[in-house]
């Protein structure tokens, strides 16, 4: 910010004359990162932290610059993986790119991942980051919200109360189960 000299990212709630754009290098965000790393550890002993970069391509500035950009970020995370035990990454970027490399996984901007693209990078992070149990209750919460998303033809009938009964069933039975989870 221009204003008081300050370093933000994506702030496109104030005008872009409010702002003079650096790109930072690979130096900077390391040790940004580490500093900020060394605090959130001696806050809490057990973190462990997982980078990605996004894949959503960020155009405005040409394609050129989008992958210096993105290629400064991955160089400055695999730094921050050697030095600090307790860093991870997750491969979103790569995943859309590589594995999904086909404009069938966007939206109409052909910027953004669509929702196939979306569910295949969470399944992606979910295998590399869940455990067991994770995965289990992540099953049992998303079969309950897509029956939630059918629409009744006849909401009035007996067949719909009937639905709408064992539904409330399982939700007060995941609740018993998992009396963590917000349903």
């Amino acid at each position: 910010v221009k204003e008081t000299d300050k370093v933000v990212a994506n702030c496109h709630k104030t005008d872009a004359n409010a702002f003079s754009r650096k790109r930072l290098s690979i130096d900077d965000i390391v040790e940004t990162y580490t500093l900020l790393l060394q605090k959130l550890k001696t806050i809490n002993p057990t973190i462990e932290v997982i980078f990605t970069v996004s894949p959503i391509r960020h155009w405005k500035d040409g394609a050129h610059e989008n992958q210096l950009s993105k290629s400064i970020l991955l160089l400055a995370i695999e730094r921050l993986q050697q030095q600090v035990d307790f860093v991870h990454y997750f491969p979103a970027y790569e995943l859309l790119l590589d594995d999904l490399r086909d404009y069938r996984f966007y939206e109409q901007d052909m910027l953004h991942p669509n929702t196939t693209a979306i569910e295949y990078i969470w399944q992606a992070f979910g295998e590399s980051f869940f455990l067991k149990e994770t995965k289990q209750i992540n099953n049992e919460v998303f079969a309950l919200t897509k029956s939630e998303m059918h629409t009744p033809i006849s909401p009035n009938s007996e067949r719909y109360k009937e639905f709408t009964k064992k539904h409330t069933e399982k939700i007060d039975t995941l609740r018993a189960k998992y009396p963590f989870l917000k349903l």
